[in-house]
């Protein structure tokens, strides 16, 4: 009797595993709701955050889209226009002297001068094309619908109120006056910005467009793909493959996982001592910005096709080598088909990152004010990233929402790219 208690005893004292087991296990379950409700708390603020940016940006920049705009009646003089030099002809003068007809009770000097700064200057280059596209409109009177001026298109758009006092606003009274008889004539109205997608920067707001970033950023893209993509999956096929195992393949993969993690204005320093002050090639040149990327982008690109050669089963080497095939064909016939999707979709995302850069592009001379739209690799241009950073640092008001706008564009094209390499992926992968 004394040894049944004596062990009656012990069990007490000394519980089983269950017993321990489900004596803790309310504790683990709220423990694990706890862990999925924190989780979920910071998926939601994620998105909460990124929402908040998101409409930050498309509430700041889709007002650029639109532009004001002054339909005028141009008569296209022939006193003005010499047909011998129609370049430098005066065609400030064809607007101002529209503007005079519309306006006769303007007299004085200084009236004058404030009734012609609603006009952008950008209307003369305007009207300049227009004659030497057609020199049979000389002589004739044309309805014109020429660009307002940047603070006329911000009074369209209520980014400047009347409320406030005259010496606080960039229009005076008497301006808004003529803005309200332009309006009540339908002659001032807002339109689709097409000059946006259409022209190169300029000083003037709502003259300056995208299509130089865009034009140089193509560029650039082309030769970072030319070069990254074949060099970059040589190389992962190689050390996957066909590299021995040693010391130096070890060292050469440990560099190249590191160089995946530089940052990206080392790269724009090495193309500043290489490419330009070595080799001489020309600063601000889409061929310099594409090589100084290529560098960037190679790593990422060699990670991801090894990666992608690794997901390859090995059976199907086995099985290749079993039929006859070589080592080369067993990798190019059976192996890399199967690893394409991996690879692009690698190369995409590494092109995203190359399009979003700046840093090393500063570092080569990109930051320079580009007008012209670049035709081809050796031409001065600028890219996207860069023409952001140049606006968001100018004064004016209006190149506020012209920065939002170029965001706006830039995060299209990188969900373009982000798309595309998921729809790569989930079209070519196979489950195995």
């Amino acid at each position: 009797m004394k040894q049944m208690k004596s062990k009656e005893i012990n069990a007490g004292a000394n519980p089983s595993a269950m017993e321990l087991v489900n004596r803790n296990l309310g504790r683990r379950y709220r423990a694990e709701k706890r862990f999925k409700f924190i989780g979920l708390f910071a998926i939601v603020c994620s998105l909460l955050f990124l929402a908040v940016l998101f409409l930050s940006i498309v509430l700041k920049g889709y007002s650029a889209f639109w532009q004001s705009s002054v339909l005028l009646d141009i008569h296209f003089a022939e006193s003005v226009l010499d047909v011998d030099n129609l370049a430098a002809a005066d065609y400030n003068g064809l607007v101002k002297a529209a503007l005079r007809d519309m306006f006769p009770q303007v007299k004085s000097r200084s009236h004058k001068k404030k009734l012609y700064s609603i006009i952008s200057p950008g209307a003369a280059y305007q009207l300049q094309k227009m004659v030497l596209a057609d020199t049979s409109i000389i002589g004739m009177t044309r309805s014109v619908r020429v660009p307002a001026d940047d603070d006329v298109d911000m009074f369209m758009k209520g980014k400047i109120s009347r409320a406030d006092p005259e010496t606080e606003r960039r229009l005076n009274d008497m301006q808004l006056e003529w803005i309200d008889q332009l309006v009540d004539d339908k002659r001032l109205e807002k339109k689709f910005n097409a000059i946006f997608f259409t022209a190169g920067d300029s000083r003037e707001p709502e003259l300056a467009g995208i299509l130089g970033a865009v034009a140089g950023s193509f560029y650039i893209l082309l030769v970072t793909l030319g070069l990254s993509f074949p060099i970059g999956v040589s190389a992962a096929i190689y050390l996957e493959e066909f590299a021995p195992k040693n010391k130096w393949t070890d060292i050469i993969e440990v560099n190249i996982n590191n160089l995946a993690a530089v940052p990206s204005i080392v790269f724009g320093l090495l193309g500043l001592a290489v490419f330009l002050n070595f080799f001489g090639l020309p600063r601000s040149a889409p061929l310099v910005g594409g090589l100084v990327l290529a560098l960037m982008t190679l790593p990422t690109i060699i990670i991801a096709g090894r990666v992608s050669l690794q997901s390859v089963p090995p059976s199907i080497r086995e099985a290749a080598l079993g039929v006859g095939a070589s080592k080369m064909q067993t990798v190019f016939h059976h192996v890399l088909p199967l690893a394409v999707p991996g690879i692009l979709t690698g190369t995409i995302i590494g092109m995203a990152r190359a399009l979003g850069e700046s840093a090393p592009l500063l570092m080569i001379g990109m930051v320079a004010f580009i007008v012209d739209i670049p035709q081809g690799l050796l031409e001065p241009s600028t890219v996207l990233p860069v023409q952001i950073y140049l606006w968001a640092d100018s004064p004016e008001r209006a190149f506020v929402e012209r920065t939002s706008a170029a965001i706006i564009v830039l995060l299209g094209f990188l969900i373009v790219m982000n798309g595309a390499a998921v729809f790569l992926r989930n079209r070519f992968e196979r489950r195995w």
